[in-house]
């Protein structure tokens, strides 16, 4: 099984997120709201994948992804953000992601990611 580390300032967003997951067979081993959680819940647990959202209060997805990937260069890091500016989109480019989901995200627009990079396609 998959798993995977959910970070979103919106608490409801985190959920219905980490729902959807778990639907899809992924086991989401922990939930945070902005770029630190992101950051120890990763040192915690080493999921396989982080999904994060970018723009959050405090620390944002940035500098989660900045620090997760200085601590792994491999790290498997999919950003869920509404913010699809170019800026956004370069500079996401730049810290080597894996993918962007776009908010509002879509069950298939999820699945498709996995199965593209990740090879999940056993949906429960």
């Amino acid at each position: 099984m998959i798993t995977c580390i959910v970070i979103d300032d919106d608490l409801n967003t985190t959920k219905v997120f980490s729902d959807l997951l778990e639907l899809m067979g992924l086991d989401v081993l922990a939930q945070g709201y902005d770029g630190n959680d992101a950051i120890s819940l990763y040192m915690k647990y080493r999921p396989e994948i982080v999904f994060t959202d970018i723009m959050m209060p405090n620390a944002d997805g940035f500098y989660g992804i900045k620090k997760i990937k200085e601590f792994d260069p491999h790290a498997k890091i999919v950003a869920v953000t509404a913010d699809i500016s170019a800026e956004t989109q370069n500079r996401l480019r730049e810290l080597d992601i894996t993918a962007v989901i776009c908010k509002p995200f879509k069950q298939s627009e999820i699945k498709q990611v996995l199965m593209e990079k990740y090879k999940i396609n056993s949906w429960k």
